[in-house]
Order: structure tokens, then C-alpha cells, then sequence
């Protein structure tokens, strides 16, 4: 069968169906997907049945996987596939997490975000499956940053155009309340990126931009922020975002490079939410192997 692609809003987003995931995929069935995600940003494909190997295997199509950084003390929750980044509200064992400081350091996930952009090999894709899903609430918000790109104000436009911003994982900690202060985030590692991001594949172009994004380079703090919080209030507005629920074996793929996203707001001390995440890096695979993630976590917080 051939890939169908049903939109989800009319410029942004869309469920695809048509092309059996739970098979290998043939180079055909692959572009089409690829042609799907060019197009929509965002696609949903619904009850994958896929488990962390056939997730893995799934999401080498698009790209060199990322591993999950290994933190000191806190042993990974999927070991035997050190590509699945655990995205739950569960301790490794498999309990609820109800650790204040890992709650905190979690919370920022529910700012409008693009992952990894705080680490100089930005992400492209990610994959993120539905293991256990709460009864009310737990969706993903997403922002469609090309068509928030073409819809603003024209000098808006050509001042982006020429900025970088600095991105650090810790500022978005600290602005949901993670315990660490101004001085401490500047001491630790920050990404440099552009304010927006041409598209090859597409032709269109796309803000980028998120909470890890603390600084404008060439402006005064209070200025860049500014305009960084102009950014994502304007690329959040209702005709640009909408939200995917899940149901277990349901997976969500979006582009970094083209979107923003946020997890939703559930009852994270009482309801299990168990999404898994594979990280698709920007460009070609490494020559030798790499562990990035780690390596900034060690250099941002010695005591892990």
C-alpha cells in the first residue's frame, strides 16, 4: 500500500498510515516517510507494536543514533539499547519518580523546547514511543517554527537572520525551577546556533529557537531575552500548534530543525507515563564512536 498522509492542521503535522512499520522497510517505503516528515514536520503513526530493538532499528533509517548519556548513580533504564533516552516520569526500577531534584531537572520539558539545541551537534529527528500513557492529560505540544517564520514581521525577519543565539540546558532547568543560579549556568558549557535554520529539502525556513536559548550574541541580556520570549509566544499561537495524545505503541517522529515542542501537564506523582526517545544527530555519522551526551554532562556537572 502506498503512504497515506492525513493532515493534522492544514500547513503542520499528519497522521501516516499505509506502510506496515512492523516489516523492513524498503527504500521506497523509507522516502515516502521522508517525503511525509519534508512536508508535515510532524508525523504520528499509530499502534507500531514496536518494542526498544524494532524502535531502534526503525529510527536507524533516518540517521547516526545518539546515546543516552550514562549519569553517575542513576544507571540507565534501558541498558541492553543505550539508544532509547528514557523520557518517563519512572526511576529504573520502574517505580514513580518522586526524586525533587530529578522532578525539577524534568519539569523543563514541559517548556516549549528543541531537543539538544544546547549541544553544538544539534539533533534532526526524534522518535518518541508510547510504552504507558496517564488516563487524563500527558500529551505533546507542537509548534510549526516555518510557518511562524513566514508569518512575521519583516524586520523581525531580517534580525534574526543575522544573530546567533547561546543555548544551555540549564538555563530551561532553571526557568522551571531547577535549584541553580545565573552565575553556575554561565561557568557551564553553551551551544552557539543560528536563529534560523534554511531547509534544502523544502526550500522554507525555520526559527530556531526554544527555553535552552539564554542569550542573543551581540545584544544585552535583557534585549535577547526579549526577543527570544517574542519568538516562542509567537510561533505558540493556536494557528501554528497543536497537540498529539497516544495510545501504548503509538509513535510521534518530528523534525528539530522545523518544529518546537513541549510535553503537557499529567498527574506525575500518581499516573505512569513511559515514553522512549531515539535521537536522530544532524548530518552524517561519526568516523569513530562518540558519546556527546555524556561527555557535556560531565564537563557541565562534575559531581555526576
Amino acid at each position: 500500500m502506498a503512504l497515506t498522509a492525513t493532515p493534522i492542521t492544514p500547513r503542520f503535522g499528519a497522521e501516516i498510515s499505509g506502510i506496515d512499520v512492523s516489516r523492513p522497510l524498503s527504500d521506497a517505503d523509507f522516502a515516502a516517510i521522508k517525503d511525509a516528515m519534508d512536508q508535515w514536520g510532524v508525523c504520528v503513526l499509530r499502534g507500531t507494536g514496536f518494542d526498544n530493538a524494532a524502535h531502534v532499528a526503525f529510527s536507524r533509517h533516518f540517521g547516526h543514533l545518539e546515546t543516552a548519556p550514562a549519569v553517575k548513580n542513576r544507571p540507565r533504564r534501558h541498558p541492553d539499547t543505550p539508544e532509547i533516552f528514557d523520557a518517563s516520569n519512572l526511576t529504573p526500577a520502574g517505580d514513580i519518580l518522586v526524586d525533587e531534584n530529578m522532578v525539577l531537572h524534568k519539569k523543563g520539558d514541559r517548556l516549549w523546547h528543541t531537543d539538544s539545541s544546547f549541544m553544538e551537534m544539534r539533533s534532526a529527528y526524534s522518535l518518541l514511543l508510547a510504552y504507558e500513557v496517564p488516563q487524563e492529560g500527558g500529551l505533546t505540544y507542537f509548534a510549526d517554527m516555518r510557518s511562524a517564520y513566514e508569518d512575521l514581521p519583516a524586520d523581525i525577519r531580517e534580525k534574526i537572520a543575522t544573530h546567533e543565539a547561546e543555548h544551555s540546558l540549564w538555563y530551561s532547568r532553571m526557568l522551571a525551577g531547577f535549584p541553580i543560579t545565573e552565575e553556575e549556568i554561565d561557568a557551564r558549557p553553551k551551544a552557539r546556533q543560528p536563529m534560523i535554520m534554511p531547509q534544502e529539502a523544502t526550500g522554507r525556513t525555520a526559527i530556531y529557537i526554544g527555553s535552552h536559548a539564554m542569550d542573543v550574541v551581540g545584544m544585552l541580556r535583557e534585549e535577547g531575552r526579549a526577543l527570544i520570549k517574542y519568538l516562542i509566544e509567537f510561533a505558540t499561537q493556536p494557528q501554528y500548534s497543536f497537540g498529539v495524545s497516544y495510545q501504548p505503541g503509538d509513535l510521534v517522529i518530528w523534525d528539530n530543525l522545523a518544529t518546537m515542542h513541549r510535553g503537557g501537564d499529567f498527574d506525575i506523582f500518581n499516573e505512569r507515563r513511559d515514553m522512549r526517545r531515539t535521537t536522530v544527530r544532524e548530518g552524517d555519522a561519526p568516523e569513530q564512536a562518540d558519546d556527546p551526551f555524556t561527555a557535556y554532562f560531565q564537563t557541565s556537572n562534575p559531581a555526576n
